[in-house]
């Protein structure tokens, strides 16, 4: 079998221009900090000015002709770039004032881009308004940059299920706009116009402005990195409480169906089966909740609601928010919580873990295979929105199950391996590979963080929120001996 030369090219051209726009992010922190006599300011413009100076090399020593990507090429540029950036972001977080070894510094910008929200620091309540800026907008970068993979990368490259959104795509947007830039230009719109809102609901709600934009961010990207130690909880506002409930479930849901609901069909955030599931798990979930801590736990009803309908929206959203250390209400919550990481939102979303449509598909497969069990010589098809689901997505879907499922075994192992105990060990591994933030247990809990953990577990937990933000496939393929030959 012949060895084609892979044109790595393109693949450097792209990476250059994102480690350029990344460097013009880092100015944004650098100017917060000048304006109040931090001398980080310094830090982030020597970063910024290195990372642009290798962006700018890159762009300029790949600018050639080159046609549309490759399969090979858009996998390998899809990996590339979400682990440069990183390594980039990471600079600004190890040579400012915060003690933060490189791989911590890593680690924190992983958590940021893939909007995870775990992190290593301690005492944000006293940070620099840049670090606290910085960790913000990687987060709203990183979200934004996975609405667009979601929609554009994904689907061409037939990872995890993701095909079956591609004849959607075609029918429902690209008759209105058919040129993908437009389409990405209207999807950024609208996710800075939410983050807008959110950010103009948080300041009527009497949280302070560069909280307001922190946390607006934060929220809509559905990553969880907060301003303080003790998370939103510390506001102590149902206003609060309630905006960012709301906003954490707009980013949940897929970004091609405001664009549709703005453009021709005002209805199809609500005709959508994927999102009317999402309501499905989320409204179960809460209404359990809120049954065990007013009747088994005895808080008040209004209360109850209140603080399920949070903390459920966090963890199911990957989000990662917390208003109380939810470990402390009892045998039902843990159990429960470690399920929702995995669940996630819809897909073209903000949102992590495993995608609700995901479980569609895989209850529609079992549902048919039971008719086929009960009435041998019948034909059954399995249809998602009305439309049959090809046996490639479903083999796609069955193939995302068993790898994801396989892989939180392993790296809960390794951690298990590296000393953690049980509890951090499994919900270390969920939570990074399902992208949520907080674990369960009093070490990597919601009233913990993950700065005790050794070097090795940090390292393996980001390989684990590189895996689950990618889709697991576009990471794997590419150890594949049969991806380096023609």
């Amino acid at each position: 079998m012949s060895v084609s030369v892979l044109d790595f090219r393109p693949i450097l051209f792209v990476n250059g221009m994102l480690l350029a726009t990344l460097a013009l992010a880092m100015l944004v922190p650098a100017v917060i900090d000048l304006a109040v006599g931090n001398p980080d300011w310094e830090v982030f413009a020597m970063a910024s000015a290195f990372t642009l100076f290798v962006g700018v090399m890159l762009v300029l020593t790949n600018r050639v002709r080159f046609g549309s990507l490759t399969i090979r090429q858009a996998f390998l540029m899809t990996a590339s770039a979400w682990v440069v950036l990183p390594a980039f972001a990471a600079l600004p977080l190890h040579f400012a004032d915060l003690q933060l070894s490189y791989t911590d510094a890593f680690f924190e910008a992983m958590s940021g881009i893939t909007t995870t929200g775990s992190t290593v620091l301690v005492g944000l309540d006293f940070a620099p308004p840049g670090i606290l800026l910085w960790r913000s907008l990687l987060q709203w970068l990183g979200g934004v940059g996975i609405i667009v993979m979601a929609v554009s990368i994904l689907p061409m490259l037939q990872v995890g299920g993701m095909q079956l959104f591609r004849m959607e795509f075609a029918e429902r947007v690209e008759k209105a706009l058919p040129r993908a830039a437009q389409i990405g230009a209207w999807i950024a719109i609208i996710y800075l116009g939410l983050t807008l809102i959110c950010a103009g609901l948080y300041r009527m709600a009497d949280m302070p402005t560069f909280e307001a934009i922190n946390h607006a961010m934060t929220t809509v990207a559905t990553g969880g990195y907060s301003t303080h130690d003790r998370s939103v909880g510390v506001f102590e506002s149902a206003w609060v409480d309630v905006v960012a409930t709301v906003f954490m479930i707009l980013g949940s849901l897929p970004f091609l169906l405001y664009l549709q609901a703005l453009r021709a069909h005002p209805m199809a955030l609500v005709t959508d089966s994927q999102v009317r599931w999402f309501f499905g798990f989320l409204g179960v979930a809460v209404a359990a909740t809120v049954g065990y801590l007013h009747l088994g736990l005895e808080r008040p009803f209004l209360d109850s609601i209140r603080v399920a309908a949070f903390n459920i929206t966090s963890i199911m959203t990957g989000t990662g928010y917390a208003t109380e250390d939810f470990g402390q209400w009892g045998a039902f919550a843990p159990p429960l919580f470690f399920l929702l990481m995995f669940i996630g939102g819809c897909a073209g979303s903000t949102t992590c873990g495993i995608k609700v449509f995901r479980f569609q598909v895989l209850y529609a497969t079992a549902r048919v295979q039971m008719k086929r069990l009960l009435q041998p010589n019948g034909v059954f098809i399995a249809y998602y929105n009305r439309k049959p689901i090809p046996d490639t997505v479903e083999a796609s879907v069955m193939s995302f199950f068993f790898l994801f499922i396989m892989l939180f075994a392993l790296i809960a192992i390794g951690l298990g391996m590296l000393g953690l105990d049980f509890i951090t060990a499994t919900s270390g591994a969920a939570t990074a590979i399902a992208n949520v933030g907080p674990g369960l247990g009093p070490v990597i809990g919601p009233a913990g963080n993950f700065a005790t953990l050794p070097d090795a577990a940090k390292w393996l937990l980001s390989l684990a929120m590189l895996l689950g933000r990618l889709e697991i496939f576009t990471v794997l393929v590419l150890f594949a001996p049969g991806f380096w030959r023609q």
